[in-house]
């Protein structure tokens, strides 16, 4: 007999009332049709302990009333989620329109641990031991990308799978309750918890692999020995004489993808490993031939310059899909849920019509109850992606 898979519903309205109605009826009646009345396990039924919740900014103000109307329904269920511009479901998005998506899983309430600032998780509790976990972030909170590393060690597996809160309004993340401001939350599953994640980049390289010669903190001064304003122009096909104002024009829709110095495999031109990281380009220095990136720059490391490119992403995301629908089937396994978090640059119109990933995912995984938000940044394995996707499936034997 098959595992008992997750419950799903989403729903769009101005009203949340109305959405939070719908989304219910949705989630409930597909625990019908799978056999069960309720979340509490009654008549063997079993039992669903833990819920995500993801909300479109529209719905920021009222996160308070509804989780509090979501443990007043079912009660005994822990609550994580955020907000972000848009919501994600099976087949489906939302995207700049008030709208929530529901998810329930039947877990043994001892293979998971909700966390938050209130509530950290801890690495050395007697009765629960973290492998994986789920995390929300706010992008505010100081020391971001160094807390993820330490959030990872952690976890037995060191991998993280999330997201940062994207809202124009209330930032708020949902640990058992609604939080408002920086810091982390989620939550961590023990490895009886069963879990298969990949990440999809979403850009495509312009020009070639180029080492940094010489950097310091954000700025790339010299790439391969020359000035860094230089390679780029001569990447992007630019006359070295340009005025400065269509020269700024074009960086500010060139993205770069830093590499780690220690890795000397060569990138293939065609896409981006999941070790790159892509970030903006945030200045330049014309006279001084300097370029300000986003992040950090490593001295040795290496550096591509690219452009976000859908046909490129969601060939990438049909990459990853199949991957872990080979690796469910090689493993005897089967998929009980899933959480997608895309970009926020990724959503709405970006791949020329609407809910292109979902869809994408729904035609290789089929319709495995999925949940999932568009955020301002993705976090995978310790660390921090711009433009990707991440995508994790929960999965049990047969």
């Amino acid at each position: 007999m098959n595992p008992t898979r997750f419950a799903a519903g989403h729903a769009a309205h101005a009203d949340w009332h109305v959405a939070l109605a719908r989304a219910l009826d949705a989630l409930l009646l597909e625990l019908r049709a799978a056999g069960g009345h309720d979340h509490t396990g009654r008549d063997g039924l079993p039992e669903y302990t833990l819920g995500f919740c993801y909300l479109s900014d529209r719905f920021a103000a009222d996160a308070d009333e509804i989780v509090a109307e979501l443990q007043r329904r079912l009660p005994g269920v822990h609550w994580v989620g955020t907000v972000g511009i848009g919501v994600a479901a099976t087949g489906a998005e939302h995207f700049d329109e008030p709208a929530l998506v529901l998810m329930l899983a039947p877990l043994p309430r001892r293979a998971f641990r909700v966390f938050s600032g209130v509530q950290p998780l801890r690495a050395d509790a007697e009765d629960f031991h973290p492998h994986t976990a789920l995390v929300h972030a706010d992008g505010r909170t100081p020391d971001l990308q160094e807390l993820l590393p330490e959030l990872a060690e952690r976890t037995a597996s060191g991998y993280l799978f999330g997201g940062l809160t994207a809202s124009r309004g209330r930032s708020v993340q949902i640990a058992d309750g609604v939080f408002d401001g920086g810091g982390l939350s989620g939550v961590a599953f023990s490895a009886e918890v069963g879990v298969i994640s990949r990440v999809t980049q979403g850009c495509q390289p312009i020009g070639p692999r180029r080492l940094v010669s010489r950097a310091r903190d954000n700025f790339v001064i010299t790439l391969d020995g020359r000035g860094a304003l230089d390679c780029v122009m001569e990447d992007l096909g630019l006359p070295p004489d340009m005025a400065l104002e269509p020269v700024a024009e074009a960086l500010s829709n060139t993205l770069v993808g830093l590499h780690p110095g220690e890795d000397a495999e060569i990138v293939a031109p065609a896409a981006f490993g999941a070790d790159m990281l892509v970030r903006n380009i945030i200045g330049l220095d014309p006279r001084a031939g300097v370029v300000a990136i986003g992040d950090e720059v490593e001295q040795g490391g290496w550096l591509i310059f690219c452009r976000r490119d859908p046909a490129a992403a969601l060939a990438d995301l049909r990459r990853i899909a199949r991957e872990i629908r080979d690796e469910l089937v090689d493993s005897d396994r089967v998929a009980l849920g899933a959480v997608y978090v895309s970009c926020s640059g990724r959503g709405g119109p970006h791949f020329g019509r609407p809910a292109a990933e979902l869809e994408l995912i729904r035609d290789v995984l089929g319709d495995v109850p999925l949940a999932g938000f568009f955020a301002g940044g993705e976090i995978a394995h310790s660390r921090l992606y711009g433009y990707t996707g991440v995508l994790t499936v929960f999965a049990a034997a047969r």
